[in-house]
């Protein structure tokens, strides 16, 4: 969800990537448990906090806890409850409801790479992952941490994961640092394009090849979907409120600079084709609908970004971007894991 570091951003991104993916191999990032083999990545390592190491027993821990609906007010909502491996860690709604019933505003993120961010939610009003993830789970699925960390205290299975990662009894502190230790480990990579990438020529189609050419030259997408992560995480208006009778103020809301009104966060287009509906207000039904709006230079607005006005892009050539960008997928393994 955030901008990425000045090294992801500037210069040769592509071969960046590649002496990554070649020389750094033991620094990949951490697997999800239940994500065993070997995998391909094109992303550098998660870094992690220093005060939240992520070990491989708290990111179990964190995994258990994100598909539990223990964790929240009513006792039938978990964090999974908005966002499902299947559709790109989204939940194919337009806008979701919480715990309480009351509707969201904006559409479900994916949670995919947010350990590359600096910021988080739509408008980045979160500084840290662990501060967006309390705020997730007070208001989304109504908690109070306090009385959910005494509840897992009493189960024996939890009781003995938190004494063993954090040397004493669940507290909502270490609920929320579990959580964003899972968050982190949760990486979008191992793509039929990564493996093209790294020469298996044969691991994606002719239209997806030209599909990239257009993406990183005719189109302009990479000039805000930077690879590797194929986001940047700044803040753009592409003309989305515009003509709305209550237009989202965006980031605006947060920075208080009326030059940002309507401007929201690049996303990640790592699995995006899983992840329809698009956009911060879950407006485009589909994968091929969003790169036609974003190749059209999007509606008027006064505080549009200048990087969006019209591409040029053909018919046949958003077929073909669309190709590639299906092949950003991510085909890494997932099983819910047993609760305690």
């Amino acid at each position: 969800m955030n901008r990425l570091s000045p090294a992801l951003r500037h210069g040769a991104i592509a071969a960046f990537a590649a002496l990554l993916a070649a020389g750094l191999a033991s620094c990949m990032p951490a697997r999800t448990p239940s994500d065993a083999g070997a995998r391909v990545s094109a992303l550098p390592a998660v870094s992690h906090p220093v005060d939240n190491p992520g070990t491989p027993a708290k990111i179990a821990l964190g995994q258990q806890l994100f598909v539990d609906p223990r964790l929240s007010g009513s006792g039938k909502m978990a964090c999974q409850g908005c966002h499902y491996r299947q559709y790109g860690w989204t939940d194919a709604q337009v806008l979701s409801k919480r715990d309480d019933g009351k509707m969201n505003t904006r559409h479900t993120p994916t949670i995919y790479n947010v350990g590359y961010q600096t910021s988080w939610y739509w408008d980045g009003r979160s500084a840290t992952l662990e501060a967006q993830v309390l705020a997730a789970w007070r208001n989304q699925t109504g908690a109070d941490p306090a009385k959910v960390a005494a509840l897992l205290n009493t189960i024996p299975g939890y009781a003995s994961q938190f004494e063993a990662v954090f040397g004493g009894p669940a507290t909502p502190e270490t609920v929320v640092k579990a959580l964003a230790a899972w968050l982190r480990a949760l990486v979008s990579t191992d793509s039929p394009w990564d493996r093209y990438e790294q020469g298996q020529k044969a691991a994606v189609s002719k239209d997806a090849i030209a599909g990239y050419a257009l993406f990183m030259g005719k189109g302009r997408c990479s000039a805000c979907h930077t690879p590797p992560t194929y986001g940047n995480g700044d803040f753009h208006n592409v003309g989305l409120e515009a003509g709305k009778a209550s237009p989202d103020p965006g980031r605006a809301n947060v920075t208080k600079n009326p030059a940002d009104t309507s401007a929201f966060k690049t996303p990640t287009l790592r699995s995006v084709a899983l992840s329809a509906p698009y956009f911060h207000d879950g407006s485009v039904p589909t994968l091929e609908d969003a790169v036609r709006y974003m190749a059209s230079g999007g509606k008027a607005d006064p505080n549009k970004s200048p990087l969006l006005t019209p591409t040029g892009l053909t018919d046949g050539e958003i077929r073909q971007v669309v190709a590639f960008l299906k092949s950003l997928t991510s085909e890494e393994r997932w099983e819910a894991p047993k609760l305690p």
